[in-house]
């Protein structure tokens, strides 16, 4: 797939696992629809010092959307060393167990599975940074690539929905310039009618005129012409592909705006018609537009 012609869904989801000596660790990377940029993590302790490095690597690689990023590591069955037990904190654990059962005799006491269990307890507990950096950075980038693949599959079925409602949209615009001679035809004779019923001349110059002014405030050729720039220009921006959500949401504003306006000359029930079907048209584009990176 052309990376470049490519277009992205900000929704995508991803998860990978990697055994190490002593565990499981597992990634997993959730996606939805933002604004902007934002990255959120949840790491056990002994990753916050890799924090800085992965949202480095999201952000090189992500432009929009809100990104949390998952870390767990589950340790194996007799992984911990029960040789190594925290000294220092087992006697302030004690020292804390005394202070409260001197308050509250009737309080039960620590049993040893309570303060093996308790963080930090066991000299095992934390890993150094360095030995987890190598691995959370590999399953980092094995997830990222397969959020990639998922937000270019969803990327793919929006472009499809969005061209689909463009050339829905073109045919209406298609419908609404050969209405026009036929309602300017209508007006004269309409026209023509309430002079002669008045007893007044109805000579061609008067009718030249009105007709003039009527046809003027009808005309929408213009707002059919600018129409006819955007559809070309959402296309060519879905060909070329990338990060155009923000440039989606502006061309369909741009849309909504002839289309009103396109309503508001309108004195044919047909023609309004058409102007409520493009707008429900652009809303609908504008709200896939909105998932697109």
């Amino acid at each position: 797939m052309d990376e470049l012609a490519t277009i992205y869904s900000m929704t995508g989801y991803a998860v990978v696992a990697k055994e190490l000596p002593k565990g499981s660790l597992n990634l997993e990377l959730r996606s939805v629809n933002s604004r902007y940029l934002d990255i959120q993590f949840r790491l056990p302790d002994e990753f916050r010092l890799l924090e800085g490095a992965m949202r480095e690597f999201l952000a090189a690689r992500l432009k929009r959307g809100k990104i949390e990023c998952r870390v767990n590591f589950s340790r194996f069955a007799g992984a911990e060393d029960l040789q190594h037990i925290n000294a220092d904190l087992l006697q302030k654990l004690l020292e804390l167990d005394r202070t409260v059962r001197a308050v509250l005799p009737e309080a039960r006491g620590l049993e040893v599975a309570d303060i093996l269990r308790w963080p930090g307890m066991l000299g095992t507990d934390s890993l150094p940074a360095e030995n987890l950096f190598g691995p959370c950075m590999d399953l980092l980038r094995g997830a990222l690539n397969e959020l990639a693949e998922a937000r270019a599959r969803e990327g793919h079925k929006l472009k499809l929905i969005l061209l689909e409602r463009l050339e829905a949209m073109r045919r209406l615009g298609a419908e609404v310039s050969p209405r026009i001679p036929a309602l300017l035809l209508a007006f004269q004779e309409k026209l023509r009618g309430r002079l002669g019923e008045a007893m007044i001349n109805c000579d061609d110059e008067r009718i030249r005129q009105e007709l003039t002014l009527f046809a003027s405030k009808i005309d929408v050729d213009e707002e059919l012409s600018r129409l006819q720039t955007h559809f070309d220009e959402v296309e060519r921006v879905l060909e070329k592909g990338g990060a155009i959500g923000k440039r989606l949401d502006f061309l369909m504003q741009e849309l909504n705006r002839e289309a009103n306006t396109i309503g508001a000359k309108s004195v044919d029930a047909e023609v309004s018609k058409i102007s409520i079907e493009l707008k429900v048209l652009i809303e609908q584009m504008r709200e896939q537009a909105q998932n697109i990176e």
